[in-house]
């Protein structure tokens, strides 16, 4: 593993701007999310406008971390890949590889801006290529609310008194629906119970009152899809700390999908990594690693007919819908990371029994 990359998914958020009074090359600037909405700009003095207000997710790009990868992948509305080029000649290489990957894709015709982000230079052109190439999504705001996390914390420091303990934070997007301080909220699946054989039973969702609502550092009222969020609750950080949450599902009691132990996947190869590597289907009993939207899990092939595979979750279940998409890793040599080798849709499933809430809402 290389040094100073990243390890584990990272956020923050960000504001464009356009400033109409200066030239193009200049017009568009970003700032932290805490800018106000018409600041002055600071080379000719006009009111900027604001264009955007954006979440980053920052995504490990090592092969080995394949799995964190796809799950923070899962939110996005829009991708910059960024390729580190600190030679000229190291540059030129690597456009030329972009353009080789980017051939027969929707990113063929994706433009390759070379940056300095230290020294700022060409950051203005990235910023108006967002705002100008990645559009804007529709969102649902009347539908029961449905976040996926993708990190949870416990922000509690050694010595804390027990009085003063904070219950855990979720850090995730609102796919849907709006979440509110002091809203109770379902997670599912939350605790898993096996049998003495390993498999799934039931699972017993968690509930809590949101305490707190937060973008970056801006407290919120309430929460909108798009963009990141950190929901503050009442939970137990024993329960969740060290991202135990992630891939888990937040919204109203006895609002959210189901919790399959056992999916039915319509899947194709990749035409890339799995031709280079010589697999061209999946086989009867193959382990093969799992990304259902924020979810990682391993499974195993049960049975397979034609497109179709039958796969039982090992690790953990995963609560989804009929119809999300579903990206398979397999490790196809020994002592080396696993590599994208299909992806399919979820098309049937068996659920798990769900304990009812013991209270109401």
């Amino acid at each position: 593993m290389e040094r100073n990359i990243t390890i584990k998914t990272g956020y923050a958020n960000a504001k464009i701007y356009k400033c109409d009074s200066c030239p193009r090359q200049d017009c568009y600037k970003s700032y932290g999310s805490g800018k106000e909405d018409n600041p002055i700009c600071d080379r000719c003095g006009s009111q900027m406008r604001l264009e955007r207000h954006i979440s980053f997710v920052d995504c490990p790009g090592h092969e080995a971390l394949m799995a964190t990868m796809l799950n923070g992948v899962s939110i996005m509305d829009g991708a910059l890949l960024v390729v580190a080029s600190n030679q000229q000649e190291k540059a030129i290489e690597q456009q030329k590889k972009m353009k080789e990957w980017f051939r027969g894709t929707v990113a063929e015709d994706a433009k390759i801006v070379p940056i300095v982000a230290q020294l700022k230079y060409n950051i203005d052109v990235v910023n108006e290529y967002i705002v100008k190439n990645i559009p804007i999504p529709e969102r649902d705001f009347v539908s029961p609310p449905y976040m996926r996390i993708i990190r949870s914390f416990d922000v509690n420091k050694p010595g804390f008194e027990v009085d003063d303990i904070k219950g855990t934070v979720a850090g995730g997007t609102l796919l849907r629906g709006v979440l509110k301080l002091n809203q109770l909220v379902e997670v599912r699946p939350g605790l898993v119970v096996k049998d003495e054989r390993g498999n799934f039973l039931k699972c017993t969702p968690l509930y809590s009152r949101i305490v707190s609502l937060l973008a970056e550092g801006n407290e919120l009222q309430f929460a909108v899809p798009g963009g990141l969020i950190g929901v503050g609750t009442t939970l137990d950080p024993a329960l969740t700390r060290g991202d135990k949450l992630v891939g888990q599902v937040v919204g109203d009691v006895g609002s959210l999908p189901d919790v399959y132990a056992q999916l039915e996947v319509y899947y194709h190869m990749t035409k890339g990594s799995a031709e280079k590597k010589g697999v061209s289907k999946l086989s009867k009993n193959d382990i093969v690693m799992l990304n259902i939207v924020s979810k990682a899990t391993e499974a195993r092939v049960v049975a397979v007919r034609t497109s179709m595979v039958k796969l039982l979750l090992i690790t953990s279940p995963v609560c989804t819908n009929i119809g999300d998409k579903v990206a398979i890793s397999q490790r196809v040599e020994k002592h080396k990371p696993r590599c994208l080798i299909a992806w399919g849709e979820i098309t049937a499933g068996i659920p798990l029994d769900i304990e009812p809430c013991p209270f109401s809402s």
